[in-house]
């Protein structure tokens, strides 16, 4: 294994080859003391981490697909507040037995995804760790403070628009870590389910269309929809109410479920890790905010509504209620184990 500063010295030379070592905000970047830029507006500021045996298994993960998730779920907080992407700064906790290859295709992944979104990945550190960790300071910015969109603004009778279908990450992370639960599951759709818990999408534009359209509140589906949609509720001081037709749940999802033997709309909301948007927007907007989102290669639809009183309703397509948990990131309650 190389010595810190080779290692640091090598991922700044992958990381400039994916273009992503300059940027107009970044004064000083990446191989002093400290990075200095000079943002103007507002910024945002995010911390995330993914942890072997948490987030992911080193055993199962490609490391491409480390980098690239551990970058874009921190992004995808960006994404909820409406933020254009800035900066990057990354912490790599490496074990002992982490060979140069896999720190390569770690860097590999970040860097792809920072080259996706612009974003300048301005510094970070190396440190030995008993597992492998990867910890992200990521920076938005906005013209004010005004322009950026929390979970605390949505009132009653908005509408709720999800960018997306939700229990594809879950789905995934079963067929990982169970082979045998791809059993009817076409093969196209399967590789598709993984692809969802592997590589996620930090839907940056979408939400910088959805603060545009006028997006009172906001939130990325990263628990569980249903979780998720309870931290907005009591952030707002408001009621959500979610209708979940079959569309709103991917393909291959009840297949798995059934298969896991669990209710498939419960098992679609409660699963975590699909980085869709849930976005609070006056009703006298909503064409506006799907219109846009559509414009941003996404699939929205509308999904519930904002009443008085508190906490979520979830129900089915029948008008079942449905029960949802979600993720707790200090408990670990990991649907099927570790993400």
């Amino acid at each position: 294994m190389l010595d810190e500063f080779d290692l640091i010295a090598l991922l700044r030379e992958r990381l400039e080859a994916a273009g992503v070592n300059a940027g107009s905000r970044v004064v000083v970047g990446s191989g002093d003391d400290a990075a200095v830029t000079d943002p103007g507006g507002a910024t945002a500021t995010s911390v995330d981490a993914i942890v072997d045996g948490v987030h992911f298994r080193r055993s199962t993960y490609p490391p491409e697909a480390i980098g690239h998730k551990a970058l874009a779920v921190a992004l995808s907080d960006l994404a909820a507040m409406g933020a254009e992407p800035g900066e990057a700064y990354v912490q790599l906790g490496l074990p002992a037995d982490l060979e140069e290859a896999e720190l390569l295709g770690i860097a590999d992944g970040l860097g792809a995804v920072a080259a996706t979104h612009g974003v300048v990945v301005a510094g970070g550190d190396v440190v030995g760790s008993p597992v492998l960790f990867v910890a992200l300071t990521v920076v938005g910015h906005a013209p004010d403070a005004d322009s950026l969109v929390t979970r605390a603004g949505a009132e009653p009778g908005d509408a709720l628009l999800l960018t997306g279908p939700v229990g594809g990450a879950a789905a995934g992370l079963a067929l990982l870590e169970g082979g045998e639960l791809a059993f009817g599951v076409e093969p196209g759709i399967a590789e598709a389910l993984r692809e969802r818990q592997f590589r996620p999408r930090a839907l940056l534009d979408a939400g910088l269309a959805l603060a545009r359209a006028g997006a009172r509140a906001m939130i990325d589906v990263s628990d569980g929809l249903g979780a998720d949609a309870a931290h907005l509720a009591r952030a707002s001081g408001v009621r959500i109410e979610l209708e979940l037709s079959e569309a709103s749940v991917d393909i291959g999802v009840a297949a798995v479920a059934k298969a896991a033997d669990e209710d498939p709309l419960e098992f679609a909301v409660s699963g975590g890790e699909d980085y869709e948007l849930l976005a609070a927007v006056p009703q006298e907007r909503l064409d506006e905010a799907l219109e846009a989102v559509l414009r941003t290669a996404c699939d929205p639809a509308l999904v519930g509504r904002v009443a008085d009183g508190e906490g979520v309703v979830l129900r089915g397509p029948t008008g079942r209620e449905v029960s949802a948990g979600g993720f707790d990131q200090v408990r670990s309650r990991a649907r099927g184990g570790p993400t």
